[in-house]
């Protein structure tokens, strides 16, 4: 009687094990066999971390085992289990995997095809063609979209974590509890002994060094001692937490009037301001889409204002980039002065407060929520409805969408949901973070996905030109990298364009992206179908870079630049000056958030850049989803350049008082977990 040992390996994460009865039916294309219980007696199946054999004997040959199915039933009480794979070896001694990677739920039937990936055009067997059809018929079942506000990209169709499927939910819901991490990093921090001061005002920068008691980080510390000076303002642009909102000016805007008068004492080459602009030294920072949006209206004990500025930017004969002019206002006029170095110091370094609160608005809705969160979730759920767990590009994606869309329905619950902890401390609260969402997506485009195009259409791809700026350096390798991982991929399963063209699926994927996830906006420019190898390897070059190294640039450097509060204050309580002469440090504290936002503020970007327990970092693919030689070697390939890239970074950060390490591939997550 022949007899198939099937080995079954039991995930380790918490609660992966279960006590439930566990059937499996093999078949082949000649025959299938009976569904057969896997029970050894006394013995405890199916533990956390377990790897278990037994034997399915049946009465004749199966022939080619193409699936296995899988089925639990209740013992006690339901209890999940998360299956890792299953390999079957057949009576001739010939090895067949199996990844699943998948919680078993309920009493339903898994049905799992071998792991060797195959495009849909590659099926020929109505067995093959059926399993795949069903199994996209069930994902998009359950990976419905939904609008969650007018103007936004969809999102997933569930309004808790728990309404999601269980294979995206986290592992521990405690661990992304924002309630409960801010609790908790409030009490780490010390600072939960200010906040029966809510509403009370600091007394000075000194008072607010009061917070910064139980912090011991190098950046941040160095923040705190000189965020006032005009250098550390202009380094951010380059390398700090918003490092995408600096672009070349060639030609100042009718709306910021900024004469050589008012600029000259601060320019060095002996060069009028005109000929510093056609030189390429002038750079600028316009928070336009800042304009309009309403101010935090949540608590009435509490004025909350916004402002919309422009920072006129100068690369001085020592390449450093430094602040020369700054308009707190889109409409220029006498009520809307331009502040300069050369001003009174308090009214100088108050404009650059209101430019940096700006920015943080800009950087924590749009940069960051919009453009790495949302869009990640969109292509994530596209997957889903799209791909089945054969196809090689699911199979590619699917470690850099980990636990994605659970921590967007996570923050559409507690953070920035209405009274959420986004409303507590935040001047866009309450609203406005939902109406500058909105207004960025008519200028969200695909192109600006692409980082090696959006440096260049900044002007900032010269490194000649522009020295020191590692966020720009740093990026475009990790993006070549990535992109060169993706190509190879894609010539393993591709042989040419016209693969590309006839892949039904990869076609439905992109087109749900742009028509459903986007919603078919015009500006949007996302492509509903490809042509080309070049095209696929872009597109999914892009999806892999937004969710990890883009995310990582913005993300992890909250605590290092925004911990210290005037650097980057979540709210101003004080409107925007309208003459000058008129500031005094009294004036910028009360403008300041108070104590109770302060340590709201400073828990918020405490809990915002830690990595998760168990991260997994770029390159680490635990879960072998891909079985064949030709992609593991692949990957091999891009673990090397990855940690080729990361010693540059490290050699170059050596001895410096500023180091910058969000882009060192060590440090990079597959995918927008946090």
């Amino acid at each position: 009687m022949p007899s198939y040992t099937v080995t079954v390996a039991t995930g380790s994460q918490w609660f992966a094990g279960t006590d439930d009865y566990v059937y499996i039916t093999l078949v082949g294309t000649d025959k299938e066999s009976e569904k057969t219980l896997l029970d050894k007696p006394l013995y405890d199946d199916f533990e956390r971390g377990a790897v278990d054999s037994y034997e399915v004997n049946v009465s004749e040959n199966l022939g080619d085992i193409e699936l296995v199915k899988i089925e639990k039933r209740k013992y006690w009480m339901q209890d999940d289990w998360y299956c890792r794979y299953i390999t079957v070896k057949t009576p001739e001694g010939n090895y067949v995997e199996f990844p699943c990677y998948r919680w078993v739920t309920d009493e339903k039937e898994i049905i799992l095809r071998d792991g060797r990936a195959h495009l849909p055009q590659e099926d020929k067997t109505r067995l093959a063609k059926q399993h795949r059809r069903k199994e996209l018929e069930f994902r998009q079942k359950v990976y419905r979209w939904k609008e969650w506000h007018p103007g936004f990209p969809m999102s997933i169709d569930a309004n808790t974590h728990k309404e999601l499927p269980r294979d995206i939910q986290f592992d521990s819901e405690k661990g992304v509890d924002f309630i409960l991490n801010y609790s908790k990093a409030i009490e780490n921090l010390y600072v939960n002994r200010f906040m029966h001061m809510f509403q009370s005002s600091w007394n000075d920068f000194a008072d607010f060094e009061r917070i910064f008691v139980r912090i011991s980080n190098t950046i941040s510390e160095y923040v705190m001692h000189h965020w006032q000076e005009d250098f550390m303002f202009g380094y951010q642009y380059l390398n700090g937490c918003n490092p995408v909102m600096i672009q070349k000016c060639t030609q100042l805007p009718d709306k910021f009037p900024v004469t050589n008068a008012m600029v000259e004492e601060c320019l060095e080459r002996d060069l009028t301001l005109e000929e510093e602009l056609k030189a390429g030294n002038i750079y600028i920072a316009d928070y336009e889409m800042m304009e309009g949006v309403s101010a935090n209206a949540t608590d009435p004990c509490t004025l909350q204002y916004l402002a919309a500025p422009i920072c006129l930017l100068y690369k001085n004969m020592q390449n450093k980039v430094l602040p020369i002019a700054i308009q707190l206002g889109q409409t220029p006029g006498e009520d809307n002065p331009i502040f300069l170095p050369t001003d009174e110091k308090y009214d100088w370094l108050l404009a650059k407060i209101w430019v940096r609160s700006s920015d943080f608005h800009v950087h924590q809705t749009v940069t960051h929520l919009l453009r790495t969160h949302l869009i990640s979730e969109v292509f994530g759920i596209a997957m889903f409805r799209q791909l089945p767990a054969v196809h090689p590009v699911f199979k590619l994606l699917i470690p850099h969408i980990r636990f994605t869309i659970a921590i967007n329905t996570k923050a559409r619950e507690q953070l920035i949901c209405e009274c959420g902890l986004f409303d507590k401390a935040n001047g866009t609260g309450g609203g406005g973070h939902v109406q500058l969402v909105q207004k960025a997506m008519k200028s969200f485009t695909y192109k600006s996905l692409c980082f090696p195009e959006i440096i260049k259409s900044r002007g900032l791809d010269s490194q000649e030109e522009l020295p020191y700026y590692f966020y720009r350096d740093d990026g475009l390798k990790v993006w070549e990298a990535v992109k060169s991982f993706v190509s190879d991929i894609v010539d393993i399963y591709y042989s040419n364009d016209q693969a590309v063209q006839g892949d039904e699926e990869i076609q439905a994927f992109v087109k749900d992206v742009c028509s459903f996830g986007m919603q078919d906006q015009d500006c949007c420019e996302f492509p509903k179908s490809l042509q080309t190898k070049e095209q696929l390897v872009e597109y999914l070059t892009v999806v892999i870079f937004t969710a990890s190294a883009q995310h990582a640039s913005i993300n992890f450097g909250q605590y290092d630049w925004c911990s210290w509060i005037p650097n980057s204050p979540p709210t101003m309580r004080k409107p925007p000056p309208t003459n000058k002469g008129e500031v005094t440090l009294k004036f910028i504290i009360e403008s300041l958030p108070d104590r109770g936002r302060s340590c709201w503020h400073l828990g918020a970007v405490w809990a915002l850049s830690q990595f998760q327990e168990n991260e997994l970092f770029l390159g680490m693919y635990p879960d072998e989803h891909f079985i064949e030689k030709q992609p593991k070697a692949a990957m091999e390939k891009f673990r090397t350049k990855l940690n080729e890239i990361s010693c540059l970074v490290k050699s170059r950060n050596e001895g410096k008082k500023l180091p910058y390490y969000y882009l060192s591939p060590d440090r990079i997550p597959n995918s927008v977990a946090v």
